[in-house]
């Protein structure tokens, strides 16, 4: 039994094993900042139900997670990052004020401390992290070279995080231009294409977790509270009411969130997986890390949900 294991899982032999048992699967995973921890339930319910995950691409946190499991290390960062507080998200937090808030590179050196030195060609399963170049104005595909260059260029939120220099090029956020990047998947030779968007707008039927329910009651000030401190300084007119202006964060991150939703709607139209699982964009904020077990378990029920209703569409599926 995996580390994911609850009381409240579905046993695995309710899964449609018929469907998925052996078969090759391509993921592509959205950006999405903390709600991109529910690709890890998404994950470990495909192994429960016997899919062979041989491909995965993946925009910011989708890079982050993919990256991770396509280095054999998602258990050790998933026992990492389940359990981090409020306070352990904000020291990971390297302020600067040039070209972004964030540096990055304290998060990146605690992946490289989990997985060690890898380079992307030297990896069991295909994976491909998308950023943008935002000199030339075009998607780039990370397909070799450092694994976790290749993470930092994919996560690197314009205005929050400062661009990564990397191979000649200024690299940002790949889900900038491709949020659910099923593009990159279309290469490898698998039955199943599925992609994960994690900023759906649909309502999902999950009550809240004892976990969240109890961070909601916690009087203690928050990480974005913080921030939002630092932040006002910069972004609020004073001579405006305090009430009228949303803050440089909160406009930025809705702004990137509004801009991610249509590209993802246009992107699911044209290139069609074969299975879209989503996730509510309202399962957390995209800062909320510390809230990784109940995200993940969130992760689990859509994924089990979208299996449980799956049907192929095309025959050769049905009659291997």
């Amino acid at each position: 039994m995996s580390e994911s294991a609850t009381d409240n899982e579905m046993p695995a032999t309710e899964l449609p094993l018929s469907h998925f048992n052996g078969r090759s699967v391509a993921l592509a995973l959205g950006s999405g900042g903390a709600r991109g921890l529910a690709h890890i339930g998404v994950i470990r319910v495909l192994e429960e139900a016997g899919a062979n995950i041989t491909a995965i691409s993946g925009s910011s946190m989708g890079a982050v997670i993919g990256g991770m499991y396509a280095a054999g290390q998602l258990d050790a960062y998933q026992a990492w990052v389940e359990e981090l507080e409020r306070t352990d998200v904000l020291s990971l937090v390297d302020w600067t004020l040039s070209g972004g808030l964030i540096r990055g590179k304290k998060i990146i050196h605690k992946l490289a401390e989990l997985a060690g030195e890898v380079n992307i060609e030297d990896l069991d399963i295909e994976f491909t992290a998308v950023a943008v170049d935002i000199d030339q104005g075009r998607e780039v595909w990370l397909d070799n070279g450092s694994l976790y260059d290749a993470i930092r260029a994919s996560t690197a939120i314009p205005g929050l995080f400062t661009p990564h220099r990397y191979r000649g090029r200024t690299l940002v956020d790949g889900g900038l231009l491709n949020p659910i990047p099923i593009s990159p998947t279309l290469r490898s030779m698998c039955d199943l294409t599925i992609a994960v968007n994690v900023n759906a707008g649909e309502p999902y039927a999950q009550a809240l977790t004892k976990e969240r329910k109890a961070h909601d009651e916690d009087d203690s000030p928050g990480l974005m509270d913080r921030i939002r401190e630092l932040m006002d300084n910069f972004s609020k007119d004073k001579t405006q009411p305090e009430d009228t202006q949303p803050g440089l964060i909160a406009v930025l991150v809705q702004s990137l969130d509004t801009m991610e939703a249509a590209i993802t709607r246009h992107n699911l139209a044209a290139f069609e997986p074969d299975l879209v699982i989503s996730i509510p964009k309202t399962v957390c904020q995209a800062h909320e890390f510390y809230r990784a077990k109940e995200v993940r378990l969130v992760g689990e029920a859509a994924a089990r949900e979208a299996l449980k209703n799956f049907r192929p569409r095309h025959n050769h599926w049905r009659d291997r």
